[in-house]
């Protein structure tokens, strides 16, 4: 059966290339992307004031699988192959996993039962409409439970309402589950070899995962057609996401050509005959353990793709620029809450920011404990905002770093600062992976020259210490002085205590010209 590389039969749908792309869409634009995490977790609750929204779940949504336009029809074709293999998970209906339940745990035996807030009549039937849905979906149940939550109509920017539950009380007496989170900066260290990229999210993800028995009467709500529970995991409950993470461990596991952030996927391979491999692998991870896949938000066989806000292609690391121009046309804040969001924004961008915590010092003060509302703007304040908006709209990269390959550490000092960069050869040419830098103390300006050159090899090794650890790093520096940490015994006190405490890492010193050094001179220097 032969198929048009654009539109791909799927069911009573189609799988097909996003129009919007086609017209303008070169070679050079094998970009993927892939949403935020839209988790709500304790610390984004009062972001929604006294409720937590539930998502509609809709039947019409249009089903569009995202194949990279640069693949030669050949690898079309294996991808059409394979997503008609799997097209019964592909769906934006969402699946029920038998590997995994979720369970809440409270530290009271207090009946948690809240009155009810009135609702209009208007409200009413659009609630009774959505529970009708979600009632012949599974996803809630009629109940007897003693404990109720109160029930919240909200208005959506497009108009239309949607269904909400408010679990503070439920949630302040929940037991917190400590389930590993993983880190951002791990997840890309696992991509600095890849070259082919395929994202996908679970169809509202934790509407997958089933409530054991007895938890399903803590979440229990009151509505025009009476008490009603949930059966799957409801948006908000504070330990929702380590439950996900939990199950995503047990699908995943350590395999590689695969990562996962919450209902966030990646398949990455360095081959297309891996990568084919790899995708059918976790479809038939997915089909195992119940899961469905919304084709919606499938992406397939980029070489660039958008991830937890990075841009990652051939093994370097990006802000993505849609993002960073809402920080770069953000009018001057005029209330500390102002200036709190847009550092809030700007600090998952500041491993690109050379010197970020001098340059922002001015911004980090209006937040000091004390200080007015209403924030006093100066000239230092000005000249922060647009340095930083204008460092973050230069393009800066990064690469990944690869753990199996030998690192490399500059630091210097000057008379006000440290500075540090950590760097690996990518073609020939040191890249940088990672930027450090720090004001000295008053105490700290009165040390000698040799002193400050060799608390700068401390503060490095340190801030870097995650990737050195347990093997060898090149050291360079400008001072050649330095070499004696090696080779002899100091005779002052605090060099000892410090050539000591490097013992733990295997390293050997390469002395460079001040010329050469220019990212850990210039990081000591804005200091």
């Amino acid at each position: 059966m032969e198929f048009d590389p654009l539109i791909f039969p799927f069911g009573s749908e189609d799988i097909e290339m996003p129009s919007e792309m086609s017209p303008s869409m070169t070679a050079d634009d094998d970009i993927a992307t892939t949403a935020y995490v839209s988790t709500v977790t304790e610390d984004s609750i009062a972001e929604f004031g006294s409720s937590i929204p539930t998502p509609s779940l809709s039947h019409d949504e249009t089903l569009r699988v995202n194949i990279n336009p640069c693949l030669d029809s050949a690898k079309v074709q294996q991808v059409q192959e394979l997503l008609t293999e799997f097209q019964d998970i592909l769906t934006s209906l969402p699946g029920l996993t038998t590997t995994i339940h979720h369970i809440i745990r409270l530290s009271t035996n207090e009946i948690i039962r809240i009155k009810p807030y009135p609702l209009n009549f208007a409200s009413q039937e659009v609630l009774k409409t959505e529970i009708s849905q979600l009632l012949s979906l599974g996803v809630y149940e009629h109940s007897t439970s003693p404990y109720c939550s109160p029930v919240v109509i909200v208005k959506k920017k497009d108009g239309s309402l949607r269904l909400c539950i408010d679990f503070r009380k439920l949630i302040s007496f929940t037991i917190f589950d400590s389930e590993n989170i993983p880190l951002p900066e791990d997840l890309f260290m696992q991509m600095s070899k890849s070259e082919i990229f395929s994202t996908c999210d679970l169809a509202k993800a934790y509407w997958q995962i089933p409530l054991e028995e007895n938890s399903k009467k803590f979440t229990a709500f009151q509505t025009p057609l009476g008490l009603m529970q949930w059966t799957r995991i409801p948006f908000g409950l504070v330990t929702a996401s380590a439950t996900f993470c939990r199950l995503m461990h047990l699908v995943i596991g350590d395999r590689q050509n695969f990562l996962s952030y919450f209902d966030d996927t990646m398949t990455h391979t360095r081959s297309w005959s891996g990568h084919l491999t790899a995708l059918r692998t976790l479809f038939l991870l997915l089909r195992q353990h119940g899961l469905h896949a919304n084709p919606a938000k499938l992406s397939i066989g980029f070489s660039k793709t958008e991830f937890l806000g990075h841009m990652i292609s051939h093994g370097t690391l990006a802000p993505v620029q849609d993002k960073v121009s809402k920080l770069i046309n953000l009018t001057v804040p005029t209330t500390k809450k102002q200036v709190r969001s847009f550092m809030g924004m700007l600090n998952y961008y500041r491993a690109f920011i050379p010197d970020f915590a001098s340059i922002a010092a001015p911004l980090t003060n209006l937040l000091r404990k004390g200080s007015p509302e209403k924030v006093s703007w100066n000239q230092s304040c000005q000249q922060s905002f647009d340095t930083i908006k204008d460092l973050l709209s230069s393009d800066p990269i990064l690469i990944i770093p690869d753990i199996n390959e030998q690192f490399v550490v500059r630091s210097d000092a000057s008379d006000t600062g440290l500075g540090a960069v950590l760097l690996q050869e990518r073609n020939q040419h040191l890249m940088p992976c990672r930027f450090a830098s720090r004001r000295l103390s008053p105490r700290e300006c009165n040390y000698s020259v040799i002193e400050r050159e060799c608390l700068a090899i401390i503060f490095a090794v340190r801030q870097f210490s995650k990737f050195l650890a347990f093997r060898t790093f090149v050291l360079q520096t400008d001072h050649k002085p330095l070499s004696f940490l090696k080779a002899g015994a100091p005779k002052n006190s605090r060099l000892m205590r410090w050539a000591l405490s490097l013992q733990e890492y295997s390293f050997h010193i390469a002395p460079i010209p001040g010329n050469k050094n220019i990212q850990a001179d210039a990081l000591s220097r804005l200091c």
